[in-house]
């Protein structure tokens, strides 16, 4: 099982990015995908969320209504659209994988992780 992510970069406030996370070794059509974040100094936090099935979506109340997770099956790869970034949002960003079927945002229950990719939100 392969998840490589990408996209992160540096940006000034108020912009925005998309990350990508290519994954492959597995059925990606059966498993729910995730983005978490890790902050200098601080623990690992859950970002986004998009299920398996349903398709349903879930997000961290920090990111609420800037931040957007998709998912394409033919591509086997998983997105998050960031917008309106704060310098707050800067963090290593990782994608990570579980099959399960409903709302989850517990680190230690991924089945598969990827690298992280680097976000900096300037001031």
């Amino acid at each position: 099982v392969q998840l490589q992510a990408s996209g992160g970069g540096l940006v000034q406030a108020g912009g925005s990015l998309r990350l990508s996370c290519a994954a492959s070794g597995y059925t990606f059509s059966r498993y729910s995908m995730n983005w978490f974040r890790q902050a200098p100094g601080k623990e690992r936090e859950f970002v986004a969320r998009i299920t398996w099935s349903a398709l349903r979506t879930h997000y961290a109340d920090s990111v609420k209504g800037r931040f957007t997770i998709s998912r394409d099956n033919a591509e086997n790869t998983v997105y998050l659209q960031m917008n309106s970034l704060k310098p707050e949002d800067t963090a290593v960003y990782y994608c990570a994988t579980d099959r399960r079927d409903y709302p989850y945002t517990v680190p230690d229950g991924m089945d598969y992780w990827g690298k992280g990719t680097l976000v900096t939100v300037s001031s």
